[in-house]
């Protein structure tokens, strides 16, 4: 499916982060393997936020966390700046890898229970062999929004879900990272707490002048604080698409099909997508095909060809033998479909 070529990657010059032929894959039962990614390229500016779309199962945290090395991906490169993290291990990997930190969905479970807060947002510089003075602690969290003398001692099951997840960016902001990657950063919280996290990331962003690749099956979450948006499906790319062409200019099926499950009054700045579900099954007959079935496909025997033409109502003969490219639609926009655009 979706998503071969490198034709939507910036000059290399201006890139803090390059990944090409991004592959992921896992052991399963019976001799197995699960194509979690299959081959994706993207690049992020200096201080751009990449928002990454796409259901579940897709492989975007797949993708975020093979950026980290963790694992490390089957294969494929990831460049931060000049160095090539796929190269280097040990000692090394972790003096590159601390430029790149990395919020996790759980604020709860990504934080030692035993540990206070104040020796958890230090933990990262220590290991590296710093001295954290208490100053430090306090100015980091006072930049993640909470009050140190209130969280100073307590553990991380005496704070919300919420302050928990105030605490993991306080503890990525310690190392200066350059890059911040938040995979679902407030899917597990509540619809008030997800909006204070989002403002916070973006006045960190702009504070430290970090970029951020944001993880999210959410749309309007990712719409509100992407800069640009790449959509997977099952291990690929389906489109790349700058954030204020979403609503009115996506081009995919896929993509389409993602803002049709929206309901319209939710749709980012309220608008109605161009081309629904009816008008997609009408091209479809156009071209004499009909929609099939929509089950959705195995990531351990992904459809040849495009991977999402089998729920596809533009789908075609062509669809299941070649992949299709990514192609320029619109500056900033391009689209991995054989009939799209």
């Amino acid at each position: 499916m979706a998503g071969t070529g490198t034709l939507h990657l910036r000059p290399e010059s201006n890139r803090v982060l390059s990944v090409e032929d991004l592959v992921v894959e896992f052991p399963a039962k019976g001799g197995q393997t699960v194509h979690a990614v299959s081959g994706i390229s993207f690049d992020v500016l200096p201080g751009e936020t990449l928002g990454i779309l796409g259901e579940s199962g897709c492989g975007k945290s797949s993708a975020g966390r093979a950026l980290m090395q963790l694992p490390p991906p089957t294969s494929g490169s990831v460049r931060l700046d000049d160095d090539e993290l796929t190269d280097v291990r040990g000692r090394a990997l972790r003096r590159a890898r601390a430029r790149m930190q990395m919020i996790f969905q759980d604020p709860v479970s990504s934080l030692n229970p035993r540990r206070k807060v104040k020796d958890l947002v230090a933990e990262g510089p220590r290991i590296r062999g710093q001295k954290v003075d208490d100053e430090r602690i306090r100015a980091s969290l006072r930049a993640a929004g909470l009050d140190p003398d209130v969280v100073w001692d307590r553990r991380p099951h005496e704070l919300s879900g919420g302050q928990c997840q105030r605490v993991s960016i306080a503890r990525a902001l310690m190392l200066e990272p350059q890059i911040l990657i938040c995979d679902e950063p407030v899917s597990s919280l509540d619809v008030s707490v997800q909006a204070q996290i989002l403002n916070l990331l973006e006045d960190t962003k702009q504070r430290y002048r970090l970029s951020l690749i944001f993880i999210a099956h959410d749309l309007a979450v990712v719409k509100n604080i992407s800069d640009r948006i790449m959509i997977m499906y099952l291990g690929k790319i389906c489109e790349v698409v700058p954030a204020g062409r979403l609503a009115r200019h996506a081009a995919h099926p896929y993509t389409r099909l993602l803002l049709e499950s929206v309901p319209e009054e939710h749709l980012p700045g309220g608008e109605a997508p161009v081309g629904d579900e009816e008008r997609a099954a009408n091209e479809g007959a156009d071209r004499g095909t009909h929609r099939p079935p929509a089950e959705l496909p195995s990531p351990l025997n992904p459809p040849s060809g495009c991977r999402f033409r089998t729920r596809c109502p533009l789908a075609t003969d062509v669809c299941a033998d070649t992949e299709p490219e990514m192609r320029a639609l619109a500056d900033g926009h391009f689209v991995a479909c054989h009939h799209a655009g």
